[in-house]
């Protein structure tokens, strides 16, 4: 899913960003509410996660800008806050928030609090639940991918790391990048281990130019899932 994230304090921010990276989302960090309003008024998010106590707007007059001005459009949101008073958890929830969390919070916990709201929301995400890809169909909703109808066989991290391509086509992503979003922040791991995986991902997923889409090596800096235009 694609989140957006409303959250000044720079630790909590990056383990949150790391936690949802690392169950496949992809996340927009923002510092202020103001900056937060605008941006997510002007991009669709499945999800927006909103702290309370943040600079230029505080969370409740975010949410109550969001829908004002989405509307029907409104994604579900769920407000994550050290506030803790009965009156703070009603005010949101009755300004429209969907669910509401104190921290700290586990991670675990915060991924089954996003997966009910959602379930509730009946929300899809603007990456469609199946996707074709050529011979390939990638089922975001299950986590699999289906190589002429039948499933592909991957390792854990071998299938994070084909989702995360896949929702990001066309981008260039750094060996950095994708050990920090599949394999989590600060892992005991080199660059040459993404090679590896990645030398896997061409052969189980065959990403030829017979099959329309190649996960392409852009020297010194990572790699790209794009499209394999047929020659005349």
């Amino acid at each position: 899913m694609k989140i957006a994230l409303l959250e000044d304090d720079p630790a909590a921010a990056e383990t949150t960003i790391g936690w949802l990276e690392n169950a496949g989302h992809s996340v927009a960090h923002f510092t202020n509410g103001m900056t937060y309003a605008r941006m997510v008024e002007q991009e669709p998010y499945d999800l927006c996660l909103i702290d309370w106590m943040v600079p230029d707007l505080n969370g409740l007059d975010v949410l109550s800008r969001l829908r004002i001005g989405l509307k029907d459009k409104m994604p579900p949101v769920i407000f994550i806050s050290s506030r803790d008073g009965d009156e703070d958890v009603v005010g949101a929830l009755s300004s429209g928030a969907d669910d509401y969390v104190v921290k700290p919070v586990a991670e675990q916990v915060l991924l089954a609090r996003i997966r009910a709201v959602m379930r509730r929301a009946g929300a899809v995400p603007h990456h469609a639940m199946t996707q074709s890809f050529g011979p390939l169909a990638v089922d975001f909703a299950r986590g699999e991918i289906l190589l002429d109808g039948r499933r592909v066989d991957l390792t854990e991290r071998e299938n994070r790391l084909a989702l995360y391509f896949f929702q990001n086509i066309g981008s260039l992503l750094s060996r950095e990048h994708l050990i920090q979003v599949v394999w989590g922040r600060n892992p005991n791991i080199d660059t040459r281990t993404v090679d590896v995986h990645i030398s896997a991902l061409r052969r189980k997923l065959q990403l030829t130019a017979e099959t329309g889409w190649r996960l392409a090596s852009v020297y010194r800096h990572g790699y790209r899932l794009e499209r394999q235009e047929s020659s005349p």
